[in-house]
């Protein structure tokens, strides 16, 4: 009797040794897997946003950058991530009529409430830029400057973003901005892979690239010179990105842009005209336009030229020759005097161009057109063959040729590129075998070459890093905690193991 009394306790303390195994060995396998999905589960994206206008003198596009909270030396890495261009002409335009901007801005503000997480639309900074266009209509009355850029500001201020600034940029941040952007996407700053379509292996990385941009109202030319001069000091700026310093000669020619240039060579041109037909080597032969007076003196570019005509509406008839075009654009280049060692033009310091240079806005988008983007065509004899053989078109042939192109750019084209060659050549006096070292670009790996993404770079410096996200537990917590109830769980399978099979073998130990 005692014997079978016997062997139910034991049968019953072995049923509940082994629950408080199973329950152990249970409990330790959750435990092991808590800890590890815990400790090994993805972080959370560490990204910010940012919004930059750019409010050019013939249009405005928005641009969307994406940045790692984590900065590399103080500089956040910025990529582009959107670009919507707004529908319509320059804010500028809107001076009579600020009731109309807020239409005019809403589908790209609306895009990028979209395209930003909602979550981060609160802390997502908006500037807005405006550069020549806003700068000559500031020069016409800063009144209306000043209430396009307040009406701007409000409308701005009612999304959920943070909005931080409406203003115009001055001439040097929009030369120095660009000067930035190209030799960021190009890796001059940081290790990034090189743009294999224009830049070769072997150059040195070191090594800036300078920067031409072109748009309607102006165009810039930045670069840091070979050594330093203590010559027209207002033109330099100095910039401190990625660790290091540099120091950049940079210049706006505000009307020097091309549809600026071209309203100065009209309004110079129409002078020595008694009938009111203007015959302009500049245009396609057989293309005709009529140009109110009034409408080509109220640019503030135009003032030096400005006299009293006996009509109020001109004819242009086009005669297309290149040559004549070009040497009637040279007369817009003052170089007959040089305060300085030496000039770009206008009696502008300026010391000879260095290295390679990145042109790009109006300077990609002309020359793409006329096929001369390639180094196959970096070289005067070409780029004059070219242009020559494009400008003595008929209006008639060109149209035909290129039914797509808006009339009003396709008309311009003779003319922008001709001005392209005779700013470069003339102006900025680039020669016949520095001409190679200029490589034209529209986008560097996915972002538009331009101020914009300099902009939101250099503003990067003064949003402060965040710190890094890390794990919930420190490597030695977690290597103990997964140590120990991997220890729970093999000795409580094992011991389970030993009751079940041999639980006789179990109680003679226990005794």
């Amino acid at each position: 009797m005692e014997g079978t009394k016997d062997s139910n306790v034991k049968r019953f303390c072995s049923q509940n040794i082994l629950a408080i195994l199973g329950f152990s060995s249970i409990t330790a396998v959750i435990a092991l897997i808590a800890v590890g999905l815990t400790q090994n589960k993805p972080l959370p994206e560490n990204f910010k946003y940012g919004i930059v206008l750019d409010a050019g003198s013939s249009h405005t596009s928005l641009y969307i950058y994406k940045w790692d909270a984590e900065k590399k030396n103080n500089t956040g890495v910025v990529y582009q991530v959107e670009e919507c261009k707004v529908k319509g002409p320059g804010i500028a335009a809107y001076s009579n009529n600020i009731d109309d901007l807020e239409t005019y801005l809403l589908e790209c503000m609306e895009r990028s409430k979209n395209v930003i997480p909602k979550s981060l639309h609160s802390e997502t900074p908006v500037y807005l830029g405006a550069t020549a266009g806003m700068r000559l209509l500031r020069m016409e009355s800063e009144q209306l400057a000043h209430k396009v850029l307040n009406e701007v500001s409000s409308i701005l201020s009612d999304y959920p973003f943070d909005f931080q600034a409406a203003r115009i940029l001055t001439g040097q941040e929009e030369g120095a901005y660009g000067w930035i952007t190209i030799n960021y996407l190009l890796g001059k700053f940081i290790q990034k892979s090189k743009w294999f379509g224009l830049i070769s292996r072997e150059s040195n990385s070191e090594k800036t690239f300078g920067a031409l941009d072109l748009g309607g109202a102006s165009t810039q030319i930045t670069f840091v010179p070979l050594g330093h001069t203590t010559e027209s000091p207002d033109n330099f700026l100095q910039f401190r990105l990625y660790g290091q310093d540099y120091i950049v000669y940079t210049h706006s020619f505000l009307c020097y842009g091309k549809d600026e240039a071209l309203r100065q060579k009209l309004a110079k041109d129409i002078q020595v005209s008694s009938n009111g037909i203007l015959q302009d080597p500049c245009f396609h032969l057989g293309y005709e336009k009529f140009v109110n007076v009034t409408e080509l003196y109220k640019s503030p570019c135009t003032k030096r030229f400005e006299k009293t005509l006996p009509f109020d509406q001109f004819q242009i008839n086009g005669t297309g020759n290149y040559q004549q075009c070009a040497q009637s654009i040279l007369e817009l280049f003052n170089s007959s005097y040089c305060p300085y060692s030496q000039c770009a033009f206008n009696e502008v310091f300026m010391p000879p161009p260095q290295g390679d240079f990145g042109a790009f806005s109006a300077f990609y988008f002309v020359m793409n057109f006329l096929n001369m983007t390639s180094k196959e065509v970096s070289y005067q004899e070409k780029m004059n063959e070219i242009m020559e053989e494009y400008c003595s078109r008929t209006w008639k042939e060109v149209r035909t040729s290129f039914p797509e192109v808006n009339e009003k750019f396709l008309s311009a084209y003779c003319f922008s590129g001709t001005y392209i060659l005779s700013l470069l050549l003339q102006g900025y006096h680039f020669t016949n075998s520095s001409l190679k070292n200029i490589h034209f670009m529209g986008k560097i790996e996915g972002s538009s070459a331009g101020w914009t993404l300099g902009y939101m770079l250099n503003l990067t410096n003064m949003i402060p890093a965040e710190k890094p996200w890390t794990t919930p537990l420190s490597h030695s917590t977690y290597v103990f905690l997964m140590v120990f109830f991997s220890l729970i769980l093999v000795a409580g399978i094992i011991t389970g193991l030993v009751i079940f099979k041999n639980p006789s073998y179990f109680w003679k130990e226990m005794v």
